[in-house]
């Protein structure tokens, strides 16, 4: 079993971190995320229009246009952004509902241990900020994104 974070989840986070420590109210262009972060403009521009369409973004367009961030970096969790980009990250997809639906789940011997899995995992991405992450500088820092 692999929960794999995918490169636009990571990438997501970059981009949130980004716009963190370049935080000074103005409007970010895209093209400079891009450039700091070496992703690509197309694809950096399929990120922001979740991030816009969440609120997690406030958008200029035109001259001294860009991004910045909508909250404080403080704000947004790791889980929060995980979950939005992700769309979710349960561990099975039985617990990918609000609701367990699987037939087995009354003698499923497996079942607590997945879910006790998807609760440590929530737990541990909802305890960590963009801000965190924005903050850490040393490279030993034991983040990886």
């Amino acid at each position: 079993m692999a929960m794999k974070i995918s490169t636009k989840g990571r990438y997501a986070l970059r981009v949130l971190i980004d716009l963190a420590e370049h935080n000074t109210g103005e409007f970010i262009p895209l093209k400079e995320i891009a450039k700091r972060q070496n992703i690509s403009e197309k694809y950096l521009e399929s990120i922001i229009v979740v991030f816009s369409k969440e609120g997690y973004l406030n958008g200029q367009r035109g001259k001294g246009g860009g991004y910045r961030l909508a909250r404080s970096a403080d704000s947004y969790t790791v889980g929060d952004v995980l979950r939005l980009i992700e769309n979710g990250m349960a561990p099975v997809a039985c617990l990918e509902g609000e609701v367990n639906t699987c037939p087995r789940a009354g003698s499923c011997k497996t079942l607590a241990m997945w879910e006790g899995f998807y609760k440590l995992t929530n737990e541990y991405f909802d305890s960590i900020t963009v801000a965190d992450l924005a903050n850490r500088g040393d490279s030993g820092d034991d983040y990886v994104i």
